[in-house]
C-alpha cells in the first residue's frame, strides 16, 4: 500500500508551544534552517501509547541545539510535555515521534543570530524501519565511497540536519545498487555505522565488536543493547574496526530507534548468518521497550 505523503496526513502537530491543524504547521521558503541546516532534531518511538527513553532523547535534543549554537526557547520538561501532549492527542498506540527545531526567517545569510528559533513535535503510526520481510532473513550493505566527516570539521555528536546529507546519498546509492543500506567508514577509513543506525559484529567467540563513537553519535539504542549483552554474560567490545576485518565476522546488526535492532545478512559480498545471540538480543530489547517507566 503505498504510504499518504506526510503533508497530506491529518491531525494535529505541536508548533510554537500551540496546537496546530497538520496541514498548518508551515514555515517560510526563507527560513535559515531550510538553506544552512542551521535545525536539529530526534527520533523517538511509542510502544503501547509510551515514550520509550523520553528524557534522555530530549536531553540530546537540546544538547544538539547548543552545539548548533542555539537555545531551544523552552525548557526540557516542556518538550517532553509536548511530545507526551502530541501522541495522545494523535491517539498513537505503536508510532514515531519528531520533535525539531530551526532557525527561522529574519535572517538570509551565514550569520543568523538575531532568527528566531522554532520548534515543532508531530507524530505518526509506524510500524518498522525496514521490509519486516528482510528481518527475518537480515538486510543488505554496501560499502559507501562517502565517509563521515573529521569530527573536527563537524558537531559530530549531534542530530543535526547537515550531517544526513551523506547518509541520504549514501543509502539512495546503495538502493539503486539493490542493497537496503550503506555501511559508511569514518574519516581514517574505520568502519563508523550505517546510514542511521549504529552496527555491532559477532565473532566466533560469541563476542560483540562494535567501533568507538568517537566521529558519530553514540546512539541511545546502542547503549542500551550494551547493557542487555553484558547483562546477558556477553562480552563487548569498542574499537577500531578496518573493512578487512568484516570476513572475520560471522554475524552482524545494526540497533537505532528507527531501526531497533535489525540482522545484517550480507555486506558488499561477505555474508552473515542471523544467529541465535541476535535473535535473543532482539527478544530482550523488545521485551525492555514495552516495560512502562523504562525512560
Amino acid at each position: 500500500m503505498e504510504q499518504v505523503p506526510f503533508d497530506k496526513r491529518n491531525g494535529k502537530i505541536w508548533f510554537n508551544n500551540e496546537l496546530v491543524d497538520w496541514s498548518s504547521a508551515k514555515i517560510h521558503i526563507l527560513s535559515h534552517g531550510f538553506h544552512y541546516a542551521s535545525c536539529v532534531f530526534e527520533g523517538l518511538r511509542v510502544y503501547d501509547n509510551h515514550i520509550f527513553k523520553l528524557e534522555e532523547h530530549t536531553e540530546r535534543f537540546f544538547y544538539s541545539a547548543n552545539r548548533m549554537g542555539f537555545q531551544i526557547p523552552y525548557s526540557e520538561e516542556e518538550i517532553n510535555k509536548a511530545c507526551d501532549l502530541v501522541v495522545s492527542v494523535q491517539k498513537i498506540k505503536n508510532g514515531y515521534v519528531r520533535p525539531v527545531a530551526w532557525r527561522g526567517s529574519e535572517q538570509m545569510a551565514v550569520s543568523a543570530q538575531k532568527t528566531k528559533i522554532h520548534v515543532a513535535v508531530a507524530t505518526w503510526e509506524w510500524g518498522t524501519y525496514f521490509d519486516p520481510k528482510l528481518l527475518l532473513k537480515g538486510i543488505s550493505l554496501s560499502i559507501s565511497d562517502l565517509r563521515r566527516p573529521n569530527p573536527n570539521s563537524v558537531p559530530w555528536d549531534t542530530k543535526a540536519s547537515g550531517l544526513y546529507m551523506i547518509c541520504t546519498l549514501s543509502k539512495h546509492k546503495a538502493e539503486k545498487d539493490g542493497f537496503t543500506d550503506a555501511l559508511m567508514l569514518d574519516h581514517e577509513d574505520n568502519i563508523a555505522e550505517a546510514t542511521g543506525a549504529n552496527i555491532f559484529f559477532k565473532n566466533k567467540d560469541g563476542e560483540l565488536h562494535t567501533p568507538i563513537p568517537d566521529s558519530f553519535l553514540n546512539g541511545i539504542t546502542r547503549r542500551c543493547v550494551i547493557d542487555i549483552a553484558k547483562s546477558k554474560g556477553i562480552k563487548v567490545i569498542e574499537r577500531k574496526i578496518k573493512t578487512d576485518e568484516i570476513r572475520n565476522f560471522v554475524g552482524c546488526f545494526l540497533t537505532g530507534t528507527a531501526a531497533e535492532i535489525t540482522p545484517v545478512s550480507k555486506i558488499n559480498d561477505h555474508t552473515f548468518e542471523v544467529c541465535e545471540t541476535i535473535k535473543n538480543l532482539s527478544k530482550s530489547y523488545q521485551s525492555l521497550v514495552r516495560q512502562k517507566n523504562t525512560a
